[in-house]
């Protein structure tokens, strides 16, 4: 497992033009994999997923998880603004215990099925109420912060929009997660950790960042 740290010079046409549509953002992160057959779904093979995070001072940075070794010397001129920042994942995977209390940030796509459609929910204790039937599936549990209610702060982030093949909309409304989780199965944990968490995993939702706790994942 590797975690990569781009530095995005925000003036970038290139990744304006990323942010403008999403599809084409999933295209530029998957060009640092070796293709596949298509018969192979590209992106969980490589177990790929991402996260652009606006920081303060407006600085960018985009988090690209991967089982597999990626080169980004394919990036465009100038989309950098310091040379790409690969480590492995295999010390933080090692070091998850069951009961351990870890600071997260997961950007995600909380929806409800109606009538054969999803719909985003708006509210925060809709987006909460998701994010800990998730961890029920997924071997964590939201802790209990000292005001009573769960320990974890969703936020809104900006309308992902794209389009696909045969000008398919894509329209998300995803939800920035930070707070605190304890870990309560490892196995299902790490699946989660590897594979992501709810959907749009291919459009930047899904990554599950960890810190000890206290600390801002990073």
């Amino acid at each position: 497992m590797f975690l990569t740290k781009l530095t995005i010079n925000p003036q970038s046409s290139a990744f304006r033009r990323d942010t403008s549509d999403v599809h084409d953002m999933h295209r530029t992160v998957m060009s640092a994999y070796p293709e596949l057959p298509p018969t192979t779904v590209y992106r969980s093979t490589h177990g790929v997923l991402w996260r652009v995070d606006e920081l303060p001072g407006g600085r960018i940075v985009q988090y690209v998880q991967s089982q597999t070794a990626p080169d980004w010397s394919h990036l465009s001129e100038g989309v950098l603004l310091r040379p790409a920042e690969v480590r492995p994942l295999q010390p933080l995977l090692d070091s998850i215990r069951p009961g351990r209390r870890l600071t997260f940030r997961l950007m995600a796509n909380p929806t409800r099925c109606v009538q054969r459609r999803r719909i985003p929910l708006r509210q925060p204790a809709e987006q909460v109420e998701w994010l800990v039937g998730k961890g029920e599936r997924h071997g964590f549990v939201v802790p209990v912060s000292r005001q009573g209610t769960p320990d974890v702060v969703p936020t809104p982030a900006p309308r992902l929009v794209g389009k696909k093949q045969k000008a398919q909309r894509i329209i998300i409304d995803p939800v920035r997660y930070d707070g605190h989780l304890v870990v309560t199965d490892l196995d299902a944990f790490t699946a989660a950790l590897v594979n992501g968490v709810g959907r749009a995993k291919a459009y930047g939702c899904g990554l599950l960042s960890l810190a000890p706790a206290r600390s801002i994942p990073s």
